[in-house]
C-alpha cells in the first residue's frame, strides 16, 4: 500500500518454557501468523484480554524480541533482519512507551538525563547547552515545566512521569509510537489527559500510533482502526465506528457487550463467554475461540478460519465461519433499561461521554 509506514506478514513467535534434564520443554505460541499494516498518519490500536499476545507481538514489532518467523518492515526497511547501525537508525524512527511509568524510568537519573539520553544517541552533534534546550523543549510539549529536568522520577505523580516517558519517546524525532498500555497503570482522569496529549502529539507533529490496550472506552476514544487478539491470532481488524457498531466475530462482540453504558439506567445484555481462555501452550484445533464461542458448530472444531472481508466497510475483517449467519439472527445485544450501576462508574464513564460528545471519534486537527 502507497500509505503503509509499517507492514507485518505472517509474524510468529513462540517460546520454549519448562524442560528438565528428563522431559523436553513445551512451546507456548504467543503470536501466531499475524499480518497487519498501519498506514502513515494514523492510529491503530491491538486489543484483547490479558494473554493474548498483544504486548508480545507490540515488542516484535518494535524489535525488542524477534520473531520466530515471518517479516516486519518500516517504510520499506526490513525490521526483522536490521542489525547494528541498520536497528539504530529504525530506533530513532521507531520509538516505545511503556506500560508502568513507575519502573521504566531510571531512579537514579534526573527527568533531564533520561529524556536527554536519547539525543547523546540519534543527535550527537548537539552540544550540551543544545541538548539541556531540546530536552526544555520536549518537557514543555508534554505539559511540564523545563525546569522539572533538575527532578528525579520518585517526584512526580504517576501521569507526570507518563508523560517523561513520552517527552523520552519523543526525543529522537520518531515518525512512529508504539504504546503498551500506555495509560493502564493510571488514574481515569489522568488517563483522559495523557490520551488527549498522545492525540493532540499525533496531530501536530504528524505521528503514527500503534497502541496496545485493554480499556474500549480509551480505544473508541483515540483510534482509527482497531485489531482484536485472541489467543495469538487477529480475530477481527476493521475502522474503529465499524467495529463499534457492526461487529462481525463471536469475540468481538463478547467484548463490546460487556462495555458498560455511559447513561445512568441503561444497560446491555451480554453474550455471555464459559470457561477460560485456552492455554497458548496447547491451544485447541480449528478456531481458537470455538472452546468459549455460543454460536460453535462442529466445522469451527476443525478447520481454521481465514480473516475474510465483511462488506460493511473497505478492510473490515473477520476470522469467523459463519459470521454472515450470526449477524442475521441479530446476536449484537444493544442497550436496555437497566438498574444501572455504582456512582464510581458512572463517573469513570461520564469522562469518556463527555470526550466523544456528539461525535463517533476524536477528530483530527485541521492540516
Amino acid at each position: 500500500m502507497p500509505n503503509a509506514i509499517l507492514t507485518a506478514m505472517n509474524l510468529t513467535r513462540h517460546f520454549k518454557v519448562g524442560g528438565s534434564l528428563f522431559t523436553r520443554p513445551k512451546t507456548l505460541r504467543a503470536v501466531e501468523d499475524v499480518s497487519l499494516t498501519v498506514q502513515k498518519g494514523e492510529t491503530l490500536a491491538i486489543v484483547g484480554e490479558s494473554g493474548c499476545g498483544k504486548s508480545t507481538l507490540a515488542r516484535m514489532l518494535m524489535r525488542l524480541i524477534a520473531p520466530t518467523s515471518g517479516q516486519m518492515t518500516f517504510e520499506g526497511r526490513q525490521i526483522d533482519q536490521a542489525e547494528g547501525r541498520a536497528l539504530t537508525e529504525l530506533r530513532r524512527d521507531m520509538q516505545f512507551i511503556f506500560q508502568d511509568p513507575f519502573s521504566s524510568l531510571n531512579p537514579r537519573m534526573t527527568v533531564g538525563r533520561l529524556v536527554g539520553e536519547p539525543l547523546e544517541t540519534h543527535a550527537p552533534q548537539l552540544s550540551g547547552k543544545d541538548r539541556r534546550a531540546k530536552v526544555g523543549e520536549l518537557l514543555a510539549q508534554v505539559g511540564l515545566r523545563p525546569e522539572h529536568g533538575e527532578r528525579y522520577p520518585h517526584e512526580f505523580s504517576g501521569g507526570q512521569r507518563q508523560r517523561i516517558g513520552i517527552a523520552r519517546a519523543l526525543a529522537s524525532g520518531p515518525k512512529l509510537i508504539i504504546g503498551d498500555e500506555p495509560v493502564s497503570a493510571l488514574d481515569v482522569s489522568v488517563q483522559a489527559q495523557v490520551i488527549n496529549l498522545l492525540a493532540d502529539l499525533r496531530d501536530r507533529l504528524g505521528l503514527t500510533l500503534v497502541v496496545i490496550a485493554h480499556d474500549l472506552a480509551v480505544i473508541r476514544h483515540m483510534s482509527d482502526r482497531v485489531a482484536v487478539m485472541y489467543l495469538g491470532k487477529v480475530v477481527e481488524e476493521g475502522p474503529t465506528d465499524e467495529i463499534f457498531a457492526t461487529p462481525r466475530h463471536p469475540y468481538t462482540m463478547a467484548l463490546l457487550s460487556a462495555i458498560p453504558e455511559a447513561e445512568y439506567g441503561r444497560t446491555r445484555a451480554q453474550i455471555p463467554l464459559t470457561g477460560e481462555m485456552p492455554s497458548p501452550i496447547d491451544p485447541p484445533a480449528g478456531c481458537r475461540f470455538h472452546t468459549r464461542c455460543p454460536f460453535a458448530r462442529e466445522a469451527c472444531k476443525q478447520d481454521v478460519p481465514a480473516l475474510r472481508d465483511t462488506g460493511i466497510a473497505p478492510g473490515h475483517r473477520a476470522a469467523c465461519h459463519f459470521f454472515e449467519e450470526i449477524a442475521a439472527e441479530g446476536a449484537m445485544p444493544l442497550p436496555t433499561g437497566g438498574t444501572g450501576r455504582s456512582e464510581a462508574a458512572k463517573a469513570r464513564f461520564a469522562l469518556y461521554a463527555e470526550a466523544i460528545a456528539g461525535q463517533k471519534t476524536r477528530p483530527r486537527a485541521q492540516p
